[in-house]
């Protein structure tokens, strides 16, 4: 591209200001611009009013190449953004007949009668293409006009990513605002904090000029990505070599290349062995089973699991001896990996994970205080308990506990899978002496 794409972000919604809906949309499209080159210049959230929407959008359509806008565009009497944009661009709104036929076929489904204001969302302005909703009933609107192009976005998450990912993103490659591969590389790793990875990668990324590097942070994990600065800097093809010796250098700490979560990489490497995978939890309270039920597909791999925060439920339905509770606590290694065991057991699975501990605000000892959290490991190999303290609020803390669960299970199967290799190679090794 000769010269940069000025692209600026529009979320329009009072929901968003008064925090009644999380805006997510800058992080999702500021990375999937990202990924083909391009840049969010500027980022607004505006309120549902008409001079304060025709203001905003008039500044970035004056001074940008893309506008995105998000929200606005449902049948509701806060939902402006349709009727503002075109007055404000001297256009006329018409109706789109297969976006009405959609939007009856959908009612008719759901045995609802469509209303007048429903119908709202059938009007487009003149000469826009219009995006089907294949989530939802507000469709997306596309423009070019000027050398200049408009994407308007429905504002539910569930709507606005299948949307732009499917249609949008195709759309703005063809227009040629963006690439049609990737344009950086990213390393993501797990268990090893940012300034660590920054410390530990120093020296060998100091010796490359031409380099863009940038970290980011968040629940247990750092990203680390790498891309061309400028010009003249590195094609995607030399970004590899360097992000693969930066794999090499961070061993297990590296979960990825990419943007696979860590649960993502899990029931890929349980996929590879066809092992199964079973969860009991207390102080998690089942957020370590949701991690795994994120993910399409988990249910070949993943058998269930039992939230077990009461200690008679730990002995009844997991089978822990009430011997080692009594003995050694419910917040125990022991504990931990019975609870592993149990429901690895109970569930015919190949792997069990567990998490018991003091998540606080009250409880904890001085032996185990507030944040101490056991995380116990049933495999065909043995089983282990491993000892984690966290610091944070109470939601920090299961937080975290089930994401390190989760990343311990990750470093335990890359171990069987390297032994089972290893094993392999020593045994036909000595069956050829």
């Amino acid at each position: 591209m000769s010269k940069p794409v000025l692209v600026d972000v529009l979320n329009f919604g009072d929901e968003l200001l008064m925090g009644l809906r999380v805006n997510g949309h800058l992080a999702f499209l500021g990375r999937e611009l990202a990924r083909h080159g391009v840049s969010v210049r500027r980022n607004e959230v505006i309120r549902d009013d008409v001079e304060e929407i025709r203001s905003a959008f008039l500044r970035s359509w004056e001074e940008c190449d893309i506008v995105i806008t998000t929200g606005g565009l449902g049948p509701t009497v806060d939902d402006l953004t349709r009727e503002v944009v075109s007055d404000a661009l001297g256009l006329k709104l018409e109706l789109v007949d297969s976006v009405k036929v959609a939007l009856e076929e959908r009612f008719a489904r759901l045995g609802r009668t469509l209303s007048s204001n429903n119908l709202r969302q059938c009007y487009v302005p003149e000469g826009a293409e219009v995006l089907m909703n294949m989530h939802g009933t507000a469709p997306g609107i596309l423009m070019s006009m000027k050398g200049k192009l408009l994407l308007m976005l429905p504002g539910p998450r569930s709507e606005l990513e299948p949307m732009f990912t499917n249609q949008a993103l195709p759309r703005l490659q063809e227009e040629g605002f963006l690439s049609d591969e990737e344009q950086y590389i990213q390393l993501r790793t797990f268990g090893i904090p940012e300034s660590a990875l920054e410390q530990k990668l120093r020296r060998f990324l100091k010796g490359y000029s031409g380099l863009k590097i940038s970290y980011c942070a968040h629940v247990g994990g750092v990203d680390l990505r790498l891309a061309p600065d400028g010009d003249d800097g590195f094609s995607i093809g030399g970004l590899r070599g360097i992000a693969e010796h930066c794999m090499e250098m961070l061993g297990e700490d590296f979960v990825c290349f990419g943007d696979d979560s860590v649960a993502e990489i899990v029931l890929a490497y349980l996929r590879a062995q066809g092992r199964t995978l079973a969860v009991a939890e207390s102080c998690t309270g089942g957020l370590l089973g949701g991690i795994f039920t994120d993910v399409p597909g988990a249910s070949d791999l993943f058998q269930g699991g039992i939230v077990a925060y009461n200690e008679d439920i730990k002995i009844e339905h997991l089978d822990v001896p009430e011997i080692i509770i009594q003995q050694h606590g419910s917040v125990s290694p022991e504990t931990a990996v019975a609870m592993a065991t149990g429901v690895a057991e109970k569930f015919s699975a190949d792997y069990g994970l567990s998490t018991t501990g003091f998540a606080g605000p009250g409880g904890g000892t001085a032996d185990c205080p507030v944040g101490t959290v056991f995380i116990g490991l049933h495999t065909p190999l043995g089983a282990w308990s491993h000892r984690v303290h966290i610091e944070g609020s109470r939601n920090v803390i299961r937080e975290r506990a089930a994401n390190v669960g989760v990343d311990w299970l990750r470093r335990k199967l890359v171990q069987h899978m390297l032994e089972e290799v290893f094993s392999t190679v020593v045994f036909s090794m000595g069956a050829g002496i």
